[in-house]
């Protein structure tokens, strides 16, 4: 599952580059903006600010969703769709960010989507 919480190659995503900001895209939509994101090597993540769409929550995403990274347009492409997202597990930043249990539950609910 370590592979999961890693970005693809084919990505674009090159450690140390910064995504704060950079807006993401879902198969079927915007679902908001990069927040924050880490690029550490078995844990590397984004974590997006939904804004009004799940009503202000945040998400947090595996890197291994994200099918590209357009620097230039300052995009992040994610291979899932919004209900597969707002379906996840709830994610709260002073709770689950490093936590493994919660990162083991994400991971296998992103690798067998329930949608």
């Amino acid at each position: 599952m370590s592979d999961f919480w890693g970005y693809a190659p084919a990505a674009g995503h090159n450690a140390g580059n910064s995504l704060v900001g950079f807006k993401v895209e879902a198969t079927d939509g915007s679902i908001g903006k990069i927040d924050r994101h880490s690029d550490e090597a078995g844990s590397a993540y984004i974590v997006v600010d939904t804004g009004v769409w799940i009503f202000g929550k945040d998400v947090l995403l595996p890197a291994g969703v994200i099918e590209r990274v357009d620097a230039s347009e300052q995009k992040v492409y994610v291979s899932r769709t919004k209900d597969e997202i707002k379906d996840a597990p709830e994610f709260n930043k002073e709770k689950h960010l490093g936590d493994p249990d919660y990162h083991e539950r994400l991971g296998s609910y992103y690798q067998h989507p329930r949608g």
